[in-house]
């Protein structure tokens, strides 16, 4: 395993870490998920350059894009909890009470 294929599998498996564990505000849930498409996308790339293939150099910006979708639509849902609820707190977000 090359240091840096182990450098993006750490950082992919830490931001899912911090999504199963630190379950307390939707902001920090929201930045786990990005943290985890972000080394994604930087591995996505780097292993794109490193095959010298022409056609997937696409997919990178693919995944990018539907990072940036999900990031709206996260941050969409937190303002609209908080509005209703008052809080981002996970633990007072109950779907059978919604």
């Amino acid at each position: 395993m090359t240091p840096v294929h182990f450098s993006f599998s750490s950082a992919f498996i830490l931001g899912l870490l911090g999504l199963a564990f630190h379950r307390t505000h939707l902001l920090s849930a929201l930045l786990c998920l990005e943290g985890m498409m972000l080394s994604l996308f930087l591995a996505l790339a780097l292993w794109a350059l490193q095959l010298q293939i022409t056609s997937f150099s696409v997919a990178p910006v693919m995944l990018l894009a539907l990072s940036a979708c999900e990031a709206s639509i996260g941050l969409a849902l937190m303002v609209a909890t908080a509005r209703t609820h008052g809080t981002d707190q996970l633990q007072n977000l109950n779907l059978l009470q919604c």
